[in-house]
């Protein structure tokens, strides 16, 4: 194996590489190497890391994770001791070797060794022996590790690769107590700067591992030389030095300790130090935001622990995490206007996302600190907002108000009794600013609910939300505020809702808002109108849909082009969302016996407003498909105007069932496209068992079928889109039509859309199939058809498995299989013996034995799926060629 290493000291890239290649012979074809030469191989690559400690640093390391590799591949058996054995002979006198160039390799194996150990592919039963073999060769490492770095006199970098290699060792689960006096040494190596980093890294590293827990004492005994850094931490933070937030470390284990709470007091002051850093984040510093995590950890521990001792400590922490509000409060709050406009986009979207991290520690804050937490906030609020004699700024407001926001999203603040003062403060608050504004929005929004059972204080609020949908500025928190207050609040807001439409129209008009907001608004506008009388609704879908039916009547009668289309599909978006949440159904279901009187809604009678518009547009909406067939985009947003109202309406869709059949069959014979399909799919599940709808719905039926079987005839390829809507639409409904009519149904078209490369139409295909095929013995039809063209199917999916379809897809393969074979054995048992009888077949990497083992295992598993998947796996492995390699295990 070693003739393979170069050794020419002229070209190091070619030396890398034969290290390379010789660790890649031990690491993963281990098997190859004959055992006789398992010894002339130690022996020379202990010779080679020897003559390249003082030459090229990179195939040096190649050749320490060749003999690391090495090394675990004959521990314990064949080379017991072999930590032990590379101490002493890199200690040795190494001839013209210097000293210090043998210590630096000597650490740079030791430092490999526990790292190779991470990424070795041993079997699972050897990887935990030579875990054990490692943790027993500690002994031979700690004294070298304790010697090299408590010497005055190592030099910086024996010093640096000492602490590296230690970072390596606890990985493997040391035993604190083990590495206890390294740990101590490498505190003290905290005031070298060349060596804060890998100190920190140690620390972390070993104080980091899971059994660390279990070592109290020695954890204890870290405590003094932790809070001596205190003033370490000041200084660093005062000259700009914020790496040193690293420091902040999980020492937790010590709260299993009450009688030493004080110490872990006194660390916890420490990282709330860090948390409340001066500076703003990210611009003046970058340490507070990993200190989040601690009070995470903090707070569960406590929350776990008995009552008894959870008591203690919450009387001790309860205070802090107060105090730990007031920071991440302060740390919330934005720069001043001129700061902030400074800033670059990046770094606003950094403090964005470190505001919600803010927003996600008060939530969870607030499981400890409960109601208190909210009527400490509204204290606060109050003395700002009344306090004439002291100039507040607006940040210290906004970050209050996003306190109650952050906890008011996710909490239910309904038995609060400091809302109703809170919602009497906001309109007291000057919203001179952007950022401020934004935040009294979603504050508001935060509360829809506590305002739905407090319909009174609407109307002091409200009249703000209406207000900031004029400003551009505040689009989404403005319009996603007020259809969150339409939508919880509807049965309340018939007296505002003539103001909320008008104003609604007014924006649209001007668009102000972008069209995402537009589409959210028209949503908002759809509960509101929801829970009026049928005449009024009528009325203000007149007012306000009039406007976009003349627009689109215009865009009509254009000639086509890019601009005019983006107009039509617009209109075609703001229709579908307004149909989206417009449903006076839901009145009568919430109006019941038991919904509160203030929520009951006056009965409806006569057709449904959204059925009554949807008729009258009906027309134009045909003309405008008339100009657009071509457009699959254009008849994607008529298709989801009827798709929405159809699962909004239901059967208050019914009246429209007749002529939205005979469009959607006239479009699709025209020019196939999915979308129609989509849509088919909703008027047939729905309206296809109603007696009255029966005839329209089955026509369309035959007519998407008999189009979509021609496009099948003429080659399918180049509508993978169109073959998977109707794979699902099939699978949705086939037997219900089965029992009525068979449409001269073959399998052999549907068994080609299994070999289509895109994932979502096999994914289809194979749920049509699995939903058929458990009908074959209660729907002649079903079972005929499957008699006759199983085998076909079989062949396809043995294809499909012996390489032809991703290996991702192999799971809906095996549930097809495993239907046959629950639901066909019989023929199965035929089918496969005559399909996997081929040569070659389903692969010609499979061998006669594998295909009958293959084919046994399938046999016996009628009730195991999870089997069956795994067996297909399996197969599927051998058939590519694939069983065995690190690419299958990869996957």
């Amino acid at each position: 194996a070693t003739a393979s290493l170069p050794l020419s000291p002229q070209v190091p890239e070619i030396q890398y590489f034969g290290a390379s290649a010789l660790h890649t012979k031990i690491s993963r074809y281990w098997g190859d190497i004959p055992a006789e030469q398992y010894d002339t191989l130690k022996k020379q690559l202990f010779s080679q890391i020897a003559r390249f400690a003082s030459g090229s640093k990179i195939v040096l390391t190649r050749l320490c994770v060749a003999l690391a590799s090495l090394a675990l591949n004959m521990m314990p058996e064949v080379w017991p001791g072999a930590v032990s054995e590379m101490v002493h002979m890199f200690q040795e006198e190494g001839g013209e070797v210097d000293g210090r160039a043998r210590c630096l390799a000597l650490l740079e194996l030791l430092t490999v060794l526990p790292e190779e150990f991470q990424t070795s592919r041993l079997p699972q039963y050897r990887k935990g022996e030579v875990r054990g073999a490692l943790g027993r060769e500690w002994t031979a490492v700690y004294p070298l590790l304790q010697q090299l770095l408590r010497q005055p006199d190592s030099p910086p970098l024996v010093k640096a690769r000492v602490l590296k290699c230690l970072s390596s060792w606890v990985l493997l689960d040391v035993p604190l107590n083990e590495s206890e006096g390294l740990v101590e040494a490498s505190f003290t190596a905290l005031s070298d700067p060349e060596l804060f980093d890998t100190a920190v890294e140690a620390i972390v590293n070993t104080i980091s591992q899971p059994d660390s827990q279990r070592y109290v004492n020695t954890l204890l005994k870290l405590v003094p030389q932790v809070l001596q850094l205190q003033e370490q931490l000041r200084d660093a933070i005062q000259n700009g030095d914020m790496e040193t937030s690293v420091l902040l470390f999980s020492i937790r284990a010590l709260l299993e300790q009450v009688e030493h709470w004080q110490s872990f007091l006194a660390l916890v002051n420490m990282i709330m130090f860090c948390t409340g850093i001066p500076g703003h984040y990210p611009v003046n510093e970058t340490t507070s935001s990993l200190t989040l995590t601690f009070w995470y950890t903090l707070q569960d521990d406590i929350m776990s622990f008995e009552a008894e001792k959870q008591a203690v400590y919450l009387q001790v922490y309860r205070p802090v995490y107060f105090q730990l509000v007031d920071v991440l409060l302060h740390k919330a709050q934005f720069p001043t206007d001129e700061e902030y406009a400074s800033w670059s986009s990046d770094e606003k979207e950094q403090f964005r996302i470190y505001r919600v991290d803010i927003s996600d520690t008060l939530m969870y804050v607030y499981e400890m600190l409960g109601a208190e937490l909210l009527s400490n906030l509204y204290d606060k609020l109050g003395r700002l907002l009344t306090n004439t004699e002291q100039a507040t700024t607006w940040q210290h407001t906004e970050a209050l108000l996003y306190g109650f926001q952050s906890i008011a999203e996710t909490i239910d603040v309904n038995y609060s009794d400091v809302i109703p003062g809170l919602i009497g403060l906001i309109p007291r608050i000057n919203i001179n600013n952007v950022q401020l504004a934004d935040t009294v929005m979603f504050t508001i929004g935060a509360l829809a609910e506590w305002l739905a059972d407090h319909p009174v204080m609407l109307s002091s609020v409200l009249p703000l939300v209406l207000q900031a949908l004029g400003n551009p500025d505040l689009s989404v928190s403005s319009v996603s505020t007020l259809k969150k207050i339409c939508r919880e609040c509807k049965y309340d807001l018939p007296p505002y809702a003539t103001n909320i439409v008008a104003v609604s129209q007014e924006v649209l008009i001007k668009q102000i808002h972008k069209t995402s907001q537009c589409m959210w608004l028209m949503q908002a506008l759809g509960f509101l109108l929801s829970a009026l009388p049928v005449e009024e609704i009528l009325r203000n879908l007149h007012s306000l849909i009039t406007p976009y039916i003349q627009q689109l009547e215009k865009l009509s009668e254009e000639t086509p082009n890019p601009s005019n289309k983006l107009a039509i599909i617009h209109i075609l978006g703001l229709l579908s969302n307004l149909f989206t949440t417009l449903d006076i159904t839901k009145q009568e279901e919430e109006s019941g016996e038991n919904a509160p009187p203030i929520k009951s809604a006056p009965p409806q009678t006569g057709p449904n407003p959204v059925v009554v518009v949807l008729q009258q547009v009906f027309a134009l909406i045909q003309t405008v498909l008339s100009k657009w067939l071509n457009d699959s985009q254009v008849v994607e947003a008529v298709c989801a105007i009827f798709e929405k109202s159809v699962k909004t309406l239901l059967h208050d869709f019914a009246p429209m069932v007749s002529q939205l059949s005979e469009m959607l069959g006239q479009m699709y014979s025209t020019i196939p496209q999915a979308s129609a399909l989509d849509l088919t799919r909703q008027m047939v599940h729905i309206f296809a068992s109603e007696t009255n709808h029966f005839p329209p719905i089955k026509a369309l039926f035959e007519l998407v079928t008999s189009v979509t079987l021609t496009i099948f005839q003429q080659g399918p390829r180049d509508h993978p889109d169109i073959v998977d809507s109707f794979m699902q639409l099939q699978a949705q409904v086939c037997f219900w039509f089965l029992i009525s009519f068979t449409l001269g149904f073959s399998l052999l078209f549907r068994v080609l859309s299994l070999k289509f490369p895109e994932a979502p139409t096999v994914k289809s295909t194979c749920f049509f199939f699995t939903e058929l095929i458990p009908h074959c013995a209660d729907i002649p039809p079903v079972g005929q058809i499957v008699q006759e063209d199983g085998k076909l199917l079989l062949l396809a999916v043995l294809e499909a498995i012996g390489g032809q379809s991703s290996r991702s897809l192999m799971d809906q393969f095996a549930e097809v299989l495993f239907c046959l074979n629950k639901h066909c054995f019989a023929l199965l048992t035929v089918w496969l013996k005559e399909a996997l009888r081929s040569p070659g077949f389903p692969s010609s990497r499979v061998s006669d034995d594998q295909k009958d083992t293959f084919s046994q295992q399938v046999l016996r598993e009628r009730v195991n799926k999870r089997r069956v998947k795994d067996i297909v796996k399996e197969f599927t492995l051998v058939c590519r060629g694939l069983h065995g390699t690190e690419y299958a295990a990869d996957y």
